[in-house]
């Protein structure tokens, strides 16, 4: 096969594994997340015992069949992209490279290919597929929201943090081994399930200035379960007041609704 005829080929696949735009390219999308999904609920049935038990070598043979054409559709990938290096260090690169090792780490890892469920990240395509795209302008609101909330939100945590480990600590000296407090770890643990009201019943205080402290933080868990959710609300109520109108000057946006010059350099804005 001469160079113009590789180059073609090249050209073609290019055209029909990355292109969403054509019936082609559409098409191969979704077939290849019907592939996916199959292989992924394979995986997931042969993690049940009876299923595995009676359907467990018909399993292992079709993962091996999946790995193999995932494997090959990767090496695909890169052979016919614009730019192999850039494509192997995308996100949709190292979720294509993750989806097919787990299955080859299985023969030196017992279990490890269980870790193909990984390759499900994979339908994040139909956004893609489906031109899904024209959200983008919320992901990126969200995108600031999170951002301007940030700072707020890692103060809260250490915040809650601190309290946890002294809770945890005093419930470890109140008390101790006896009523399964049997180290600080373990306190700060029991400390963590109660505050964020999952409460599992494993651990249980005995004493009744256990009993108070054990109240006290439960009651902390309901008061402070609204924090992160008033600063994120603070900072998107900010979000949907700025417009998104960039600046011709120092290309910055987030202005304010009504303004007519930038508030960063101070040019008109259009």
């Amino acid at each position: 096969m001469n160079r113009d005829n590789r180059e073609r080929i090249r050209q073609r696949l290019n055209t029909i594994i990355f292109g969403a735009d054509t019936p082609l390219g559409r098409g191969y999308d979704l077939v290849l997340l019907g592939i996916v999904a199959v292989s992924v609920l394979m995986v997931m049935l042969d993690s049940v015992s009876s299923f595995h038990a009676s359907y467990g070598r018909f399993f292992y043979a079709c993962e091996w069949v999946f790995t193999l054409f995932f494997t090959i559709e990767y090496l695909v990938r890169l052979w016919c992209g614009e730019n192999a290096l850039r494509y192997a260090f995308s996100f949709f690169g190292i979720v294509d490279f993750l989806g097919v090792v787990p299955t080859y780490l299985s023969l030196i890892t017992r279990g490890s290919r269980y870790l193909v469920a990984i390759r499900f990240l994979r339908v994040l395509r139909v956004f893609r597929v489906m031109k899904l795209s024209s959200y983008e302008g919320e992901v990126r609101a969200m995108g600031n929201v999170l951002r301007a909330s940030g700072r707020r939100i890692l103060v809260f945590l250490f915040f809650v943090m601190t309290m946890v480990v002294v809770l945890g600590s005093l419930m470890y000296v109140v008390e101790g081994e006896a009523n399964g407090f049997t180290s600080i770890p373990i306190s700060i643990y029991w400390a963590i399930v109660t505050l964020t009201t999952v409460g599992y019943g494993d651990i249980s205080p005995g004493t009744p200035l256990g009993q108070a402290v054990a109240a006290l933080l439960m009651i902390l868990g309901y008061s402070i379960i609204v924090v992160p959710t008033g600063i994120v609300s603070v900072a998107a109520s900010r979000e949907s007041q700025t417009d998104s109108r960039r600046c011709t000057g120092c290309r910055r946006a987030a202005h304010d609704g009504d303004a007519s010059h930038c508030k960063f350099c101070g040019s008109r804005l259009e």
